[in-house]
């Protein structure tokens, strides 16, 4: 992940940071909550407004496009060639201009560490999510809280009508997982719910993500454990699995058992 800090020249402020994830070149902005309508960059002002400060990747993706040269320019492959570019890249683009723009002061500097607001803010993210049925899930928030959120509670058009699409097709709902950087359930990796707004409705439990952990760790054997407890071979406990003695969680498990949530961190860090 690569940071940096927005800065605007001309009245000495700090807009905010840009976080941009390199394995899925995907763009999120975090604003800095000092803003208001007429300091913040015109392209936000409306979540400036409603007090919403973390800008969705398809917005803030939308602000990257702003300041850089659009892809269907008509000499765009020389522009390539002359910045030494193979492809179209909007960040290196960003990068070599220093993300400035003539409509506007704003520039971008890079950072080595994440700015303390957005560590903070960032605690609110997901962690992990299970999909439990076609209306709840239970999830795992980075400040190890545990909420049990019913999605027929969600009040935002948006997020209702994405519910109403993956109700109408399993597979596609089947595909929720975390997205980009823990910062919202993902369908189809193109759906968007905030994390920020599951965390607002969910019942927090009185169990913690360690909690979950533990359990999951403490009781769970695989075959080889399984037959060494039951003192019995692998056919014996196919037998018990197929007369349902016995039901396997997960099939064909070969090697480790991680966390989904911890898998899918290592495509954003």
């Amino acid at each position: 992940m690569k940071i940096y800090e927005i800065y605007d020249a001309e009245n000495e402020i700090e807009i905010g940071t840009l976080l941009y994830y390199e394995k899925e070149k995907a763009f999120v902005i975090e604003l800095s909550d000092k803003l208001d309508e007429w300091t913040a960059p015109l392209l936000l002002t409306s979540f400036v407004k409603r007090k919403t400060y973390t800008i969705p990747k398809d917005i803030s993706f939308d602000w990257i496009k702003e300041r850089v040269i659009p892809s269907g320019r008509q000499n765009i492959g020389d522009i390539l060639k002359n910045s030494r570019l193979k492809e179209y890249d909007e960040m290196r683009l960003l990068e070599l201009s220093d993300g400035k723009c003539s409509q506007d002061s704003m520039f971008i500097r890079r950072l080595a560490v994440l700015p303390e607001y957005v560590i903070e803010r960032q605690k609110f993210n997901l962690d992990d999510v299970c999909l439990l049925d076609e209306d709840r899930l239970l999830c795992i928030f980075k400040n190890d809280e545990v909420k049990l959120i019913e999605l027929s509670k969600l009040k935002n058009d948006v997020s209702k009508d994405i519910v109403h699409k993956v109700k109408m097709h399993r597979a596609l709902y089947e595909s929720g997982k975390v997205g980009t950087g823990g910062y919202s359930l993902t369908f189809n990796d193109n759906l968007d719910i905030s994390a920020a707004e599951l965390y607002s409705i969910g019942v927090t439990l009185p169990i913690s993500g360690e909690d979950m952990i533990t359990f999951v760790r403490k009781n769970i054997f695989d075959t080889v454990e399984s037959c060494r407890e039951l003192e019995c071979t692998r056919q014996n406990l196919a037998y018990m699995n197929g007369k349902g003695q016995l039901t396997a969680i997960k099939e064909n498990v070969k090697g480790n058992l991680y966390l989904k949530g911890e898998v899918l961190k290592n495509r954003w860090d």
